[in-house]
């Protein structure tokens, strides 16, 4: 359940398997899909005088796993459902995948891998062991990476949770979204919230590391009773938390229904806004401060996978639909594998290129790390952001948004201050313009 760059939304992490946004297209929008059956020739020939700016970001791994049990009404990621999988051609062809970006990056070692979807927590724990495996024989972990695995909170998937610990996760991320069944039905979950409070106890019995969504300002919810509703979130001791505001995606079915005037009850825009400050305050006031405008966490339990994407590194993306950034001696290239699984899945058997490469312009490039690393609370690098384009941020718009309190200076970096952070999308524009 991989957020946009910009969308306030559910999901964990990973860009990886949506496209980020490029600068000529409108905030907050994705890249055109693409065509499910096109596939492109193979990256373009290195410039060896390049630089590897992805060092300052790190990297990580994404591995997408399309499959659900059904599909959320919110919902627009690359998620299908399906009567009947075949593991073993999935797991082979994931294994496939990896292979083919681990000989554009050799020597290197994977700080984070992130098991996204899709509903990740439906693949046999010895799909994920094999997947883990193969990482570890092509790339090799940093010591101490991150393996995180997202999971829907149901009995059933619980149970396998310590066949996942055993095959290597030790961080996941549950998919809780409300913690009252009235809201969870109309979400369209699978799950009643008391089945979500004890899929949640047996991951922190199981895993040191647990982080669960919430999804706010939905149908008929007040300030009030979202304020109730994080507090005793809060108190479940998770150590991070993704918080997002329901938004009415294209292609879903709210947003068919938004169309038609049949979603009712939708907050009004100042009691959403009241909701977004209600859980900045509540969060630091608990310890769990915003290090991203919709990720919460205790000092250190940080996702370091979506770090990776928010500092502008190099991440593979494997699996149907995922999209990556991958620096190739130098040259920065944006990979993008064929949405569909079953074209994807046939290209990969058939040994077809199942992915398309784009290098990415230096201005570009510039573009991406700021719209990035301005959602992050450490902020973005100037220096770094000129290094990448060959050119400076225009001073007088920095200065301009600085004096109206929406970026501040942090020792040598610019970063958004908390009405900032509600004002992102047009800052940003101010910056790239």
């Amino acid at each position: 359940m991989p957020p946009e760059p910009f969308a306030i939304r559910p999901g964990d992490a990973p860009p990886a398997a949506r496209p980020a946004p490029r600068p000529s297209a409108p905030e907050g929008a994705p890249d055109p899909a693409p065509d499910p059956n096109r596939a492109t020739a193979p990256a373009p020939a290195p410039d060896p005088g390049a630089t590897e700016d992805w060092r300052a970001g790190g990297f990580g791994i994404y591995v997408h796993w399309p499959f659900c049990k059904s599909k959320c009404p919110y919902c627009d990621f690359n998620s299908h459902v399906s009567a009947h999988v075949d593991h073993d051609a999935w797991r082979q062809a994931l294994i496939a995948d990896l292979e083919a970006a681990a000989r554009l990056t050799p020597g290197r070692r994977a700080r984070t891998m992130f098991f996204g979807g899709g509903t990740p927590s439906l693949m046999p724990p010895a799909t994920v062991a094999a997947l883990i495996d193969a990482v570890d024989r092509l790339w090799g972990f940093e010591p101490g990476a991150e393996i995180t695995l997202e999971a829907n909170p149901t009995s059933v998937e619980a149970a396998a949770f310590r066949g996942y610990a055993a095959a290597g996760v030790n961080r996941v991320s549950m998919g809780v979204q409300a913690l009252n069944d009235a809201d969870l039905r109309a979400l369209g979950r699978t799950h009643g919230a008391a089945e979500a409070m004890a899929a949640f106890d047996v991951a922190r019995a199981v895993f040191r590391r647990v982080s669960f969504d919430l999804i706010y300002a939905r149908q008929n919810q007040t300030p009030q009773a979202w304020e109730a509703e994080l507090r005793r979130a809060l108190d479940l001791a998770a150590d991070h938390l993704s918080l997002y505001q329901l938004t009415i995606e294209p292609g879903t079915r709210f947003a068919q229904l938004h169309a038609r005037g049949r979603l009712r009850g939708l907050p009004a825009d100042d009691d959403a806004a009241r909701m977004y400050e209600l859980t900045q305050e509540l969060c630091e006031a608990a310890g769990m401060p915003a290090y991203e405008i919709s990720n919460h966490a205790r000092p250190g339990d940080e996702s370091r996978h979506n770090l990776i994407y928010w500092r502008y590194g190099d991440y593979v993306g494997a699996g149907p639909g995922a999209h990556g950034r991958l620096t190739v001696e130098g040259r920065r290239l944006a990979t993008e594998n064929l949405r569909a699984p079953g074209a994807w899945l046939e290209a990969m058997r058939a040994g077809r290129p199942a992915a398309s490469f784009e290098e990415i312009a230096p201005e570009d490039q510039a573009a991406e790390y700021l719209l990035m690393s301005l959602r992050l609370a450490e902020g973005t690098d100037p220096a770094r952001h000129a290094r990448l384009g060959g050119r400076p941020l225009d001073p007088e718009r920095v200065a301009r948004l600085v004096e109206q309190g929406v970026l501040t200076w942090r020792a040598e970096r610019l970063a958004a201050t908390r009405k900032g952070r509600a004002l992102l999308d047009a800052a940003l524009r101010e910056l790239v313009a």
